[in-house]
Parts: C-alpha cells; structure tokens; sequence
C-alpha cells in the first residue's frame, strides 16, 4: 500500500477490499470497507465523520446474515499519511472502514475500526 492511494468507484455503496480479509470472527487479516461521502447528498459514509464514535455497533450484511460489530477507534488522518498508517496492519477479525472527511474531503481521511460483536 505505501504507493498507492484509496480511490473506491463512484458507486454510493460501501466498497469490500478484497485482497484482504473477509467480514466476520475468524478471519486471517483485517477486513476493509471504503465509501464516499458527500456533503448534502446521500452517500454510504456521510455520519462517519459527524457522528461515528467509540462504542457505536454497525452491521456488515454478507451473503451468509449479518455481522454485528464494535467500533473500537475513530481516527482522522491526512490523506498524505493514510498509507503509512497503523490501518494497514494485519489484525485478525478486525473492520476497517474509511472515507473522506466531510468537512474537508480532499485531504483528510475518516477511519473507523472496529472488532466482532461476542
């Protein structure tokens, strides 16, 4: 990851890094879920920056049900740091998610990283 840079596709779903872990307890590595955000309009990860905090449970629905997660971590990191960043350490059963920074999307980062639910 140190050369390249986050740039998930224009859809307005979360978007799964398949390269590295798969949703869920067990998994080998960390789990990433990257979207947009927006301001004044709709996006996947509009509340991350507003309103995501250390406790809040969030649901990964998979093919197999639904995934309940804590949110162990929120974070802001200059996009220039984000790719030298503790995110990209291979953390068993861990979610990562990141977006923009609402309030200054084009150089910032939003990350939340949060654990399985027992």
């Amino acid at each position: 990851m140190a050369s390249q840079t986050i740039e998930p596709p224009t859809t307005m779903d979360g978007y799964w890094l398949t390269p590295f872990g798969t949703p869920g307890n067990g998994s080998n590595n960390t789990t990433y879920i990257i979207g947009h955000s927006w301001e004044g309009r709709d996006a996947p990860f509009n509340h991350l920056s507003s309103a995501a905090t250390i406790g809040d449970e969030l649901n990964v629905i998979t093919g197999t049900g639904t995934i309940r997660y804590r949110a162990d971590s929120v974070t802001t990191y200059l996009k220039s740091t984000l790719k030298d960043s503790p995110i990209w350490d291979m953390v068993p059963s861990r979610l990562v998610l990141i977006s923009c920074y609402t309030e200054d999307p084009w150089g910032k980062n939003v990350v939340v990283s949060a654990s399985p639910v027992a």
